[in-house]
């Protein structure tokens, strides 16, 4: 099994994301399932405390380095969505 890294965008919790966070433990408590909106809100996560996680693999913004001896990654900042205020890098197995 390899190691993948991947990047993603998140949006802070708003009133919106507050609304949705109570709206999807309320369902957890009641054993309902989760309603489909709310679930791709999330993004089929759990809500992550850290607000909404955007996924940015794979995007214009995102383009793959590399040089003779390390690769990794460079974010054209400038593309980001404004709404966009943190950026989560992390690997996968």
């Amino acid at each position: 099994m390899g190691m993948s890294t991947h990047i993603a965008g998140i949006v802070p919790p708003d009133e919106t994301w507050q609304k949705k966070k109570a709206a999807y433990d309320a369902c957890r408590e009641a054993g309902i399932p989760i309603p489909k909106e709310l679930d791709a809100f999330f993004g089929g996560e759990p809500p992550d405390p850290s607000g909404v996680v955007i996924s940015l693999d794979r995007t214009a913004v995102v383009k793959e380095w590399s040089s003779e001896s390390a690769s990794g990654f460079e974010v054209d900042l400038a593309g980001l969505p404004k709404h966009i205020k943190i950026l989560r890098f992390y690997n996968a197995w």
